[in-house]
């Protein structure tokens, strides 16, 4: 067994939010919102006007420490309820890691969102330590962010 195959490669956390379905997903699917409530403290910034429509868009962000700039590559997307992408460097393919929201509606004012960091394909060797540092406790500090954000604290 290698060093990294003795890690879980899917991090996963969910919770329920009170705001509804379309509010939620508003925050998600607008990258220029992300930075305001993620939990791994990753994200610096996006330009306006890139909010995610449909699969095989891409959208960009700036990263915090470096300021390296991604390329997001939509991958899954269902209006209102599932959206996921691969991260790239610019004019490179996504190296294999994923990022995917799931929405479910509890009633009109309550979803239930799940949030998954999926690196179970991803290759580089380089990028495996920071990938087994996004555990499901990051994913629960971008819930949680993002829960507040929502609900308006």
């Amino acid at each position: 067994m290698t060093a990294h195959e003795d890690v879980p490669r899917v991090a996963r956390a969910s919770r329920e939010i009170a705001a509804g379905i379309g509010r939620i997903f508003e925050l998600i699917a607008d990258p220029a919102l992300q930075p305001r409530w993620d939990g791994n403290d990753n994200l610096a910034e996006a330009a306006a006007g890139q909010r995610v429509r449909n699969v095989g868009a891409v959208f960009t962000m700036t990263l915090t420490g470096d300021g390296a700039v991604r390329e997001n590559h939509v991958l899954e997307f269902n209006e209102g309820r599932r959206i996921a992408w691969r991260p790239a460097e610019p004019g490179r393919q996504p190296p294999g890691h994923l990022w995917r929201w799931e929405l479910e509606p509890i009633d009109v004012s309550r979803t239930r969102v799940t949030h998954t960091y999926d690196w179970s394909q991803l290759t580089d060797e380089k990028r495996f330590a920071r990938a087994r540092a996004t555990t499901d406790d990051k994913l629960q500090a971008s819930l949680d962010r993002l829960a507040a954000v929502a609900e308006g604290k």
